[in-house]
């Protein structure tokens, strides 16, 4: 039956069905014998700055009509341990720091998280929410140690997007104010607070490839290209 439109016959008259969403479609094909839904499909998606990743993870999970977790991973862990979510974005995939809170804002938290390291406890929270949406959905994530958080989960495909310098540094320039040297400069610094969380949370090499399954070049395909490569390895699951 083609899903572009389907056609019922109701009292002498056709009537056209709309047609299926990407949504529908992803749901489909997780519907299993008994006819209950079967969810759990996750790519795990690291980067490095610059390399057009999170673009890539996005265009992957609209393509898919999955669900997409980046940044609001911050939103969801500052609710569920009721910290303030600015304080939680400043240590996101970042090198912990001793010297985080000021007295008012110390006394404000939960006794429990006045001596364990706003980082670990950001960590922490993300990872349990990260299982709990590889359960729960089918879906991309970006970063925050997420293929080493599911290296069990046996429906999850990890992958990690680089590319040179010099095609990081235009990327930045176009998206920024920032001139060449100061680009690389920012691109420096935001791989390396990545590759030190990435590390100390895992005990292993951040954008080492035998941390993933696959590692693309983001510079050698075309957009469109890649988002095929990473549909035919989203169906393999």
């Amino acid at each position: 039956m083609s899903v572009k439109s389907r056609k019922t016959e109701t009292c002498g008259y056709r009537k056209t069905q709309p047609k299926d969403s990407a949504r529908d479609r992803a749901l489909r094909r997780h519907v299993n014998r008994e006819g209950w839904y079967v969810m759990g499909k996750v790519i795990a998606l690291g980067r490095e700055f610059g390399s057009n990743g999170r673009k890539i993870a996005q265009d992957l999970a609209e393509h898919l009509g999955i669900k997409y977790y980046d940044k609001d991973l911050i939103t969801l862990a500052a609710k569920k341990k009721n910290l303030p979510e600015e304080k939680l974005e400043e240590v996101d995939e970042k090198r912990e720091s001793p010297w985080r809170y000021s007295f008012d804002e110390n006394m404000a938290m939960e006794r429990q998280f006045h001596y364990e390291p706003l980082n670990d406890v950001l960590f922490n929270a993300q990872s349990e929410i990260i299982e709990e949406a590889a359960k729960r959905e089918d879906c991309v994530i970006v970063g925050r140690c997420a293929n080493y958080i599911l290296r069990d989960k046996t429906d999850c495909r990890s992958v990690f997007i680089y590319a040179p310098m010099e095609e990081r540094i235009k990327t930045i320039r176009a998206r920024t104010v920032w001139d060449e040297k100061g680009a690389e400069q920012l691109i420096k610094k935001v791989d390396k607070q990545r590759k030190y969380y990435y590390n100390n949370y895992t005990d292993e090499k951040w954008g080492s490839m035998k941390g993933y399954d696959l590692c693309l070049d983001s510079s050698r395909f075309t957009r469109e290209q890649i988002l095929e490569i990473l549909v035919a390895l989203y169906n393999t699951i």
